[in-house]
């Protein structure tokens, strides 16, 4: 019989193996970021345990990052790395276990569907043969990666008449629904059978930054760079030692100036699509408000997978963390900026079994942001 073995040698491998004596009693931990304590990301492969019946428990799910996520939680799993599916799991406060019987030797589990940096290169090569694409080079992160930003705008009307969206995602690096996110918003941007992509492209210069923390992602980290930093709460002060790829997009942003400021994230609890706005900025006002409702109400009709009966408390006024990219820039620039949120679990309102919330269900969201960007471009400014 094969040697049971897990390895994580791969780009976002995560987890750290207590025991793999009994195929029946796999015993795993949830390893920490490599420079803080946050730990909720997952990703490792299991080889050897073709045909056997194979129970794994993470050991410390309970002391987690987010020990909330694991309820209604299901194991992504996949044995090509293309196409994962959902395996039930059970959480009872201490343990997160899932069972299952390999059809091969080789299954790969992750805690959400990985986008991998040769994924994200790919992403930025298929932008790069668009003659709308401006591919830039900001500088690099800690360990070395680069930091890209890309411009993308038609050819109709002067520059200086056009509106600037900003669309940044991946600052917490686990939350890989957020490059998936990006993926469909560019392929339908790019697309110019579409109408509502041209249309945008004559009016608009977008600014994409499809992955804020590539350190983060290569390493297997859930919320931070390689320094350990939070990358969002890094927006107020950041420094090139400790969050250069803070520091270099803030620095193009106030270049460019933004209309629009969009930030894709992850959550691990709620099982909704939904959107954080900057309601308790000092300079919030109703101008903004009357956006954020234009804005939220034209994507309710865009796509049944948003919703806006679920989601975190308004900031009270006044109260706001001016340190996350969404209340800085919208107080910077006073423009509409939303954080969206996507499920790491499913969205209950339209749940799938199989794949729960997925990649390609995060590509169709991305897409469909483009309709209400469009309804509310007239009075961003």
């Amino acid at each position: 019989m094969p040697t049971l073995s897990i390895s994580t040698a791969f780009d976002s491998g995560a987890i750290e193996v207590v025991s793999l004596a009994d195929h029946k009693d796999i015993q795993l931990k949830i390893r920490p970021d490599n420079a803080s304590e946050f730990a909720q990301w997952f990703h490792f492969r299991l080889q050897g345990a073709a045909g056997l019946p194979v129970t794994v428990r993470m050991l410390n799910a309970g002391q987690s990052a987010y020990p909330d996520g694991w309820k209604n939680y299901r194991i992504v799993a996949s044995y090509d790395r293309q196409h994962w599916f959902r395996l039930p799991a059970s959480y009872d406060g201490q343990e997160l276990k899932f069972s299952t019987t390999p059809m091969a030797q080789s299954l790969y589990f992750a805690y959400f569907e990985p986008y991998s940096h040769e994924r994200h290169l790919d992403l930025i090569g298929f932008a790069t043969e668009s003659d709308l694409v401006e591919v830039e080079h900001l500088g690099n992160t800690l360990d070395g990666r680069d930091m890209t930003v890309l411009h993308i705008t038609g050819h109709a009307q002067s520059a200086t008449a056009k509106r600037h969206v900003w669309l940044i995602a991946r600052q917490h690096p686990g939350e890989t629904m957020a490059e998936w996110f990006v993926e469909g918003f560019l392929e339908r941007l790019l697309d110019q059978d579409d109408p509502v992509s041209r249309v945008l492209l004559d009016r608009c210069i977008f600014h994409v930054v499809p992955n804020m923390n590539p350190d983060g992602a290569a390493r297997g980290n859930l919320r931070t760079n390689a320094a350990g930093a939070n990358l969002n709460r890094e927006w107020q002060t950041p420094t090139l030692a400790r969050s250069p790829e803070v520091y270099l997009v803030r620095q193009k942003m106030l270049e460019t100036g933004v209309d629009l400021f969009l930030d894709a994230h992850g959550d691990e609890n709620l099982p909704y699509n939904f959107v954080a706005g900057c309601e308790g900025n000092p300079g919030y006002n109703t101008r903004i408000e009357a956006l954020e409702e234009a804005f939220k109400t034209a994507w309710l009709q865009a796509s049944p997978d948003f919703q806006t009966a679920h989601g975190y408390e308004r900031d009270a006024p006044g109260t706001a963390n001016l340190t996350l990219a969404t209340n800085w820039v919208g107080q910077q620039f006073d423009c509409l900026a939303y954080t969206i949120e996507m499920p790491f679990k499913d969205n209950a309102n339209l749940p799938d079994e199989e794949y729960g919330w997925s990649g390609e269900r995060s590509k169709k969201l991305g897409a469909s942001v483009l309709q209400p960007t469009l309804n509310v471009l007239d009075s961003l400014r």
